[in-house]
């Protein structure tokens, strides 16, 4: 055996034995917020499609009317010939949105972070983070190569403390956080997170890739905290949108310095046409319906009401089971009952609170959400 073949072999048997090896598993969607897999269809409460628009007809309509007048990709980077005239609207589309000056388009949320933390952060700055925050803010943090600082979890008067230990000591700062964080659901204090930003002269960066469409009146986490000063407002397509790709929100400025140096929209293709025509029908569907975007998290309050749990902040619902083991059999389990919730395992969140995670879409029926709360809930009990 190569023996690069017998380092990832032995990897994957110790990650079994753990019951933390993973494995794809090709999935149907179809409307409804019902997936088909193995041949059996089931009511799937873990896609981040919170308004069903990846499955609309006027949604798909717009997709398709732009592959054919514009083709199936853009062909080069947005800097050569890549930047398709629906990159722009959307562009425009997104800052309305989010009352900011401009807007910037990436390939993908992930794209987003790890171009925008290094093109503003390098070697004489810092980055403080919320330890909970997404993946890919860790990742543009580090590729900046900026000296990171975590800070405990929506702890505002801690990340006070943490800037006046070490702001001084560097250039600039900035301050990343998830505006509703995807593991656990809830939201971050944004009002308190900006006023300790601006009195510490750092400048803050939200993530709100599951508030947007879905919060605010679909205008997203930060219009939660109207007074609070954001100026880096980051999101995602491939959610509430129901399209693909990421953007980030802010003055021209800012907006204009990432179209140039960004190294994720400099050296990467631009998005197809069909993403960003589909994500601007998506808009069009938000704005002129704000109830539609607030049913989500109507269901998801439904749900820990009738499961006793804390009561939702947002669409995303964690149950912690514990242990991996554990969480896998607690889906198997829902899954006989004809719901899909897939078990979420270390290293996604920390050890020994492998869960369910719960993603509520507008087009849950209600009795279903209800008689799924009915068979979570002695997981719930079980917790206590």
């Amino acid at each position: 055996m190569h023996s690069l073949d017998a380092f990832a072999s032995g990897k994957l048997a110790a990650l079994e034995a753990m019951s933390l090896r993973r494995h794809l598993k090709p999935t149907r969607r179809l409307p409804g917020a019902v997936v088909e897999r193995d041949g059996k269809r089931l009511l799937s409460f873990s896609c981040n499609d919170y308004l069903g628009l990846s499955q609309h007809p006027a949604v798909i309509a717009a997709a398709q009317a732009a592959v054919a007048e514009h083709g199936a990709g853009s062909g080069a980077s947005r800097l050569v010939t890549g930047d398709n005239p629906l990159i722009e609207e959307l562009e425009a589309r997104l800052a309305r949105l989010k009352g900011t000056e401009a807007c910037v388009v990436f390939g993908s949320g992930y794209l987003a972070n790890t171009g925008v933390i290094p093109t503003f952060a390098g070697k004489q700055d810092v980055v403080f983070i919320d330890e909970l925050a997404h993946a890919c803010i860790w990742a543009g943090a580090q590729l900046s190569g900026a000296k990171v600082v975590s800070f405990p979890h929506n702890d505002s008067d801690a990340l006070a403390e943490l800037l006046a230990e070490h702001r001084a000591s560097f250039r600039h700062a900035i301050v990343a956080t998830d505006g509703v964080f995807s593991m656990d659901g809830d939201v971050a204090p944004l009002d308190w997170l900006s006023a300790v930003c601006e009195a510490n002269d750092a400048w803050l960066l939200v993530d709100d890739a599951h508030g947007v469409g879905v919060l605010g009146e679909g205008k997203g986490t930060a219009a939660l905290f109207p007074d609070a000063v954001i100026p880096l407002q980051m999101g995602t397509l491939s959610k509430a949108l129901g399209s693909y790709g990421g953007y980030l929100c802010g003055s021209q400025s800012v907006v204009d310095f990432l179209k140039t140096r960004a190294r994720t929209v400099v050296y990467t293709t631009g998005l197809p046409p069909a993403s960003a025509a589909a994500a601007i029908a998506a808009l069009d569907l938000i704005e002129a319906d704000p109830a539609f975007a607030a049913q989500p998290l109507r269901k998801a309050r439904l749900f820990t009401k009738a499961a006793g749990l804390p009561r939702a902040e947002s669409p995303i619902v964690p149950v912690v089971i514990g242990e991996a083991d554990a969480a896998l059999a607690a889906s198997a389990s829902l899954e006989a009952e004809g719901f899909l919730v897939v078990a979420i395992r270390p290293p996604t969140v920390p050890a020994g609170t492998a869960r369910l995670r719960l993603a509520f879409s507008a087009e849950h029926p209600d009795d279903e959400v209800l008689r799924l709360a009915a068979l979570v809930r002695p997981h719930v009990e079980a917790g206590r």
